[in-house]
Parts: structure tokens; sequence; C-alpha cells
């Protein structure tokens, strides 16, 4: 039973260890493409709020940035605090003075009162790691 419950261990130790290694040749393979120079970016806006919405809703908003460097920008992932909130941007480095934006949509569904989620972006600028914020309240509507 020992020698079970190590074997077990082991296994899910060797999988946790390879979760996400295969992001990481996209990612060398697009930081091999912005070493040219250093990527800066920078939002135009790092928070939105949506006022009030009606629960079951699905609102989204784009951030735009811009890249202000000199280098290639190239955003490696988007997360978010929650599934209820969906990022969508571009993976195709964005060129020097050049802007892109990302997509959050937020689904209310089940949601009440007020909802702050987060939204981590990660890249190859010289900031790596960029917050955004959403916030909404969500009123329950009786049917």
């Amino acid at each position: 039973m020992r020698k079970i419950i190590i074997v077990t261990l082991v296994l899910i130790a060797l999988t946790a260890s390879y979760c996400g290694r295969g992001t990481s040749s996209k990612s060398a393979k697009s930081s091999a493409a912005a070493s040219a120079g250093t990527s800066e970016i920078v939002f135009r806006e790092y928070q939105h709020d949506f006022g009030k919405v009606a629960e079951g809703e699905k609102i989204s908003y784009s951030f735009t940035f811009d890249n202000k460097g000199t280098g290639n920008l190239v955003i490696t992932s988007a997360t978010t605090t929650c599934g209820c909130t969906v990022p969508k941007y571009d993976t195709k480095p964005i060129s020097p003075g050049a802007n892109g934006s990302l997509e959050v949509i937020f689904d209310t569904s089940g949601r009440n009162g007020m909802q702050t989620k987060t939204i981590t972006v990660k890249s190859n600028a010289s900031t790596p790691v960029v917050l955004l914020k959403i916030t909404a309240e969500i009123v329950t509507t009786n049917k």
C-alpha cells in the first residue's frame, strides 16, 4: 500500500512539472522574435467599471495598449481570477509604436452585488506582468 501511495505521488509530481511546457517553446520562439530590442507595454486604461449590469448578461471590454519600446511586444499569457471572465488577445508580435487590444468577456450569470475581477497579463515587456481590473455591480431582477 505504501508503494502505491509513493508511486502515485511521484506521478502527480511529474505531471505537475510538465504542465505548461507546451507553451514554453512557443514563448521561446516569441521571445527570440522580440530580442532585437526592449518592448514596453502601456495600457491606455488599467481598469474598467461596467457600472450596474443585469444578472445573466455577458459583457465585454477591450483594453487597448501600445508598444512604446524598441522591440517587438509579445503577450505570452492572460489569466483571470475566475472562470466567469475570459481574456482574448492576439499572440502575434506587436511592432514598436504599434498598438493592440485585449478583450475581456465577463459572464454575470449566477453573480450578485459588487464584482471585481483581475486579469494578469504576462509579456516580454520591460514590465513583464501587468494587472488589469474590471468591476461591475450585478443587479438581480425578479422574474
